[in-house]
């Protein structure tokens, strides 16, 4: 790696995906670094990222990338399209993690283990002679003539630095060290703060008929969140029923639309167990098996399109008799089955809160920082990366782009 005269000295706050990536970068470009990390070691939320496999992009382009992305993504055209998910994967493999791209163009670590990611940043750092300081908490930015200047320290010492870069994370796993600081920071420095969410976060559900579902994970159907006719979320894959509720990779990418409206009012979740078939191509189906099996019973006809234990809930619901053959169903009763497959209706309560969310949604203001250098606007000095911002995507690797775009945009960005 070729290195340079030092230009300045940069400190970087907080040694998550953004803040590593920042350091690496303003390193590249010859600052001095000082990586400041409250936590024992880096990287501890990257750890438990993807079940501890570490989904850390997403191989698609740029413009696709930003149709992932919930809040701003305009604001991340000069981060992504300076550092695009090629080249994240082109950086893994050079500083020592061979990738690899499964379902949904998810890339993640070979090994399938999440420390190769924070391998990989922590060998890029050390190529450039990042400094780095682990339980060692930052209690505040010091400005001086307008300017960042500088870090105090938790243990009371001033450090003096030409630069500032500020990668505190969210509020999302607060056991990794997300504790909101970097709002804390930010608001004293007068920038502005948008509401705080957590996303990307299991439900809650009233119905407890769903308990005894636990563990069970349906594919290829599809969901609806309402309240009375107004659809704020729609779409097909994957969920997972739980022992308080409902999660997996459709609920959570929910979650990220619907929280909020949560927070004032529960929200009606339809599950369509059939969405490949319509309800006159259902009801042709349910036809069928009772003239082929007149004597059977309505659990036969569940459980030959449902798992058993979903099977039993759904026959619960519908109050028919269990002892009713299917050729004394009537229209309505038929109406009901076709119904109960295709219209499960839950009520959602509320979220898992930020214990556990993946990623904060809201956060500094992205009004409050130059899109094309993450420098903020009102203090000169001061560089904003990843969660802290106001940017959040749907599942993916979509989030860690963006915090290792915004991290190497901002690191490569100090004059």
């Amino acid at each position: 790696m070729l290195r340079y005269v030092v230009l300045s000295k940069v400190i970087v706050i907080g040694g998550g995906a953004a803040g590593m990536m920042a350091a690496y970068a303003a390193g590249m470009c010859g600052h001095e670094v000082i990586l400041y990390e409250k936590n024992e070691k880096l990287g501890k939320k990257i750890y438990i990222t993807g079940k501890g496999r570490c989904n850390f992009t997403n191989a698609v382009s740029v413009d696709e990338f930003l149709k992932h992305v919930v809040s701003n993504e305009k604001f991340l055209y000069s981060a992504l399209y300076t550092l695009d998910s090629d080249a994240v994967m082109a950086f893994m493999e050079q500083w020592g993690t061979p990738i690899k791209v499964e379902r949904g163009n998810r890339a993640f670590p070979e090994s399938d283990h999440a420390s190769d990611i924070t391998k990989a940043l922590n060998n890029a750092m050390d190529s450039v002679g990042v400094k780095v300081f682990l339980n060692t908490g930052v209690k505040d930015i010091l400005i001086s003539e307008g300017r960042a200047s500088g870090v105090l320290l938790e243990n009371g010492k001033k450090e003096h630095s030409d630069a500032v870069i500020l990668a505190t994370g969210g509020l999302s796993y607060p056991t990794t060290g997300s504790t909101g600081d970097g709002y804390t920071f930010a608001k004293r420095m007068g920038m502005k703060v948008s509401p705080l969410h957590p996303a990307l976060v299991p439900f809650e559900v009233k119905e407890k008929d769903i308990y005894d579902l636990q563990g069970l994970s349906l594919k290829n159907v599809s969901i609806k969140v309402a309240h009375d006719s107004k659809v704020y979320f729609e779409d097909f894959g994957e969920m997972l029923f739980t022992h308080f509720g409902i999660s997996g990779p459709l609920v959570l990418s929910a979650s990220s639309l619907v929280t909020s409206v949560l927070a004032n009012r529960p929200l009606n979740f339809v599950i369509d167990f059939k969405p490949a078939l319509s309800y006159d191509k259902l009801d042709e189906k349910l036809l069928r098996m009772i003239s082929e099996h007149p004597k059977k019973k309505v659990s036969f006809v569940l459980t030959n399109m449902l798992p058993k234990k979903l099977a039993q809930v759904v026959e619960k619901r519908l109050k028919i008799s269990e002892e009713k053959n299917l050729s004394d169903l009537t229209k309505e009763e038929r109406h009901r089955i076709i119904s109960g497959l295709k219209e499960f209706s839950l009520t959602l309560l509320k979220t898992r809160g930020f214990k556990e969310a993946i990623i904060t949604q809201g956060g500094i203001s992205v009004k409050e920082i130059n899109p094309s250098t993450m420098e903020a606007k009102c203090v000169p000095s001061l560089y904003v990366c990843g969660e802290v911002l106001d940017v959040d995507a749907f599942t993916g690797g979509f989030n860690l782009q963006i915090a290792f775009s915004t991290g190497y945009l901002a690191g490569i960005s100090i004059s």
